[in-house]
């Protein structure tokens, strides 16, 4: 078993991993089919089968659950392991298991630059930069968050114009306990404290979800009868929001879902923000984990359909990579999807429009798209800010398998 796992040049790799002993003991598993030739749906379903065929009979148990509400709904923002996600644990994986695992999500995921794969797993990074960054602050309790009294869910991100370098610049704080695992640092962090699970069997006919995540993801795609049915809920969030490794090279893996919000918030006019304006104050997403279902009845802000040409463009541009976590022909399906239901969306926003700033808030709002982005204080780089952001259909969450009340 892996004793440990980092990310390197994008992907996994395992730390002080054994093949010998417990591994070769274990009772074999079932064994799935692989196509290696299969494209679309059939190519996910061909690349979890190959991942199944790597792990041995418990281990199969741990990844093959059924599609139901309560599985479906495990999804979590926190550091919380497996105490609110099911699945397998990537840190227990071996190294060709993680190899396979990747490639479930590289052939299921977008292919664009900083989207889809690429900020997924980028995303994972991050958590080994709060890994080490934890492994090496004080220990000094965690602030609670300022809107439930409660431990915060996360740690900081730097500013938009900041880069943090990485391990030299070490935060002041410790970063909230929760989930086994997690690396030296603790606090559940780490590329090893995410789950994978299958809900209900991977098939080109039948009905089932790939369901990934950890702190600050949660990826959950459902497909069926072939076709993605669903890609959301989607939580994607980052700290630091931007580093720098030891290799020189940069990271900031949501500066592209930033970005496209700032350059449509900046397009407004003082009266359209006026309008966009919220009265409202917003410390999280208002659509986060366990808020299934619960999407306002009225939309607020200001129509799309007062916009010039080039904001509606410039909406559709910050949907993206959103949109982008699925594969790049789904994503383009949703997308024309949303570009019908233009007129019918909502701009809003609370707090500033930096989006540098405790309460900064951003949300699109459509008849089927939801799209939340907020700025909250640091917790382990308490003088820096992070984000937090979801997207969600209305229509097509969970592959619409549930009925939310």
């Amino acid at each position: 078993m892996a004793a440990g796992v980092v990310l390197v040049g994008g992907g996994f790799a395992v730390a002080n991993a054994s093949t010998s002993g417990d591994a070769q003991k274990a009772a074999a598993g079932v064994h799935y089919p692989v196509n290696k030739k299969a494209a679309g749906v059939a190519a996910v379903v061909s690349a979890a089968n190959t991942f199944l065929n790597t792990l041995d009979s418990t281990q199969q148990t741990e990844t093959l659950l059924d599609f139901t509400e309560e599985n479906a709904t495990a999804w979590s923002n926190l550091p919380c392991g497996s105490s609110c996600r099911p699945g397998i644990q990537t840190g227990s994986l071996s190294e060709d298991q993680l190899t396979a695992l990747e490639n479930v999500l590289k052939v299921a995921l977008g292919s664009g630059k900083d989207t889809g794969y690429d900020h997924v797993m980028q995303t994972l990074l991050a958590d080994e930069v709060l890994n080490s960054a934890g492994s090496t602050s004080s220990s000094s309790a965690a602030p609670t968050d300022s809107a439930t009294g409660a431990p915060s869910a996360d740690p900081s991100a730097t500013a938009s114009s900041t880069t943090t370098a990485v391990p030299t610049d070490v935060p002041t704080g410790a970063p909230p306990s929760g989930g086994t695992g997690g690396g030296p640092g603790g606090g559940g962090y780490g590329s090893g404290v995410y789950f994978l699970a299958f809900l209900g069997t991977p098939s080109a006919t039948g009905t089932w979800q790939l369901h990934f995540g950890g702190h600050h993801l949660a990826v959950n795609i459902t497909y069926k009868d072939g076709k993605v049915a669903g890609a959301s809920p989607f939580f994607s969030g980052v700290e630091p929001t931007s580093w720098t490794a030891e290799d020189g090279t940069t990271y900031a893996p949501m500066a592209k879902f930033r970005d496209g919000l700032l350059k449509l918030t900046g397009s407004l006019s003082d009266t359209q923000l006026a309008t966009a304006k919220l009265s409202t104050s917003f410390s999280d997403v208002l659509l986060g984990p366990d808020q299934d279902g619960k999407f306002p009845e009225t939309k607020e802000g200001i129509p799309v359909s007062s916009l010039s040409a080039k904001q509606k463009k410039l909406v559709l541009e910050a949907i993206h990579p959103w949109v982008a976590d699925v594969d790049d022909a789904t994503a383009k399906q949703l997308l024309k999807t949303y570009e019908r239901e233009l007129n019918k969306t909502y701009i809003a926003y609370s707090g500033g429009t930096g989006l540098d700033t405790q309460g900064d808030y951003v949300r699109i709002d459509g008849p089927s798209v939801w799209i939340e982005f907020v700025c909250q204080n640091g917790v382990v780089y308490r003088d820096q800010i992070h984000y937090h952001t979801v997207y969600r259909d209305r229509t097509r969450d969970y592959g619409n398998e549930f009925s939310f009340s």
